[in-house]
């Protein structure tokens, strides 16, 4: 990662050398995520909850390694977000030197479009008010307060109504569809199928529009 950022540096940074910066970030935050998902399965062990009971024997109710290797990695992990966050900052800070010398309009719009690439997180159009236990909507991990950016087909871009989306969820029974919320701030993919379950509809959820 960081020979890779050096070879741009030396060089004349490119939106593809932000762009791919960015898909890296992206993936070490999914994976920061899933080891806080570790932490939350061990009795919501978290970062900082003790591994020892008040007498001081180790706890029986979690993995203690599990909990540790999960812990270690997280730091490792955020330790690495931390310089990659810098090294975007950089390579956007030569992009901008560098714009300015040149086409100062045309540059300055690849420019913001590498800008918001790097920091910026869609607008939601729904967020969900209620999730059912056992459902289809539950199994998936899909959470109250989650808020959408993606469901199926429908986006912020062409969400009109919620009809949309149970237009999307009838057509799409027994069939997965790709779903993005946004949760604590960060993007969350998963997969929710649509199917008959022993409550109504074929979520289990209820979602609500988000005011713009």
């Amino acid at each position: 990662m960081s020979d890779q950022g050096s070879e741009s540096s030396g060089q004349s940074v490119t939106v593809a050398d932000v762009q791919l910066l960015v898909k890296k970030k992206d993936v070490i935050e999914a994976q920061i995520k899933a080891y806080y998902d570790i932490l939350e399965g061990q009795n919501r062990a978290g970062m900082d909850e003790p591994l020892v009971d008040v007498e001081g024997y180790p706890r029986t109710d979690i993995n203690i390694y599990e909990v540790r290797t999960a812990r270690h990695n997280i730091i490792c992990l955020q330790n690495d977000h931390k310089a990659l966050m810098k090294q975007i900052e950089e390579a956007l800070h030569q992009l901008h030197a560098r714009d300015k010398e040149k086409h100062r309009l045309d540059d300055a719009e690849v420019h913001q479009e590498a800008m918001e690439q790097a920091n910026s997180v869609p607008s939601a159009f729904a967020k969900v008010d209620t999730v059912s236990p056992g459902s289809p909507a539950s199994t998936s991990g899909l959470q109250v307060g989650d808020e959408i950016i993606e469901f199926g087909s429908v986006n912020t871009r062409n969400f009109q109504n919620l009809q949309n989306i149970a237009t999307v969820v009838q057509r799409s029974e027994g069939k997965p569809l790709n779903i993005t919320i946004i949760r604590n701030g960060q993007n969350v993919h998963m997969s929710l199928t649509p199917q008959r379950w022993s409550g109504r509809g074929l979520l289990g959820c209820n979602i609500i529009p988000l005011q713009n």
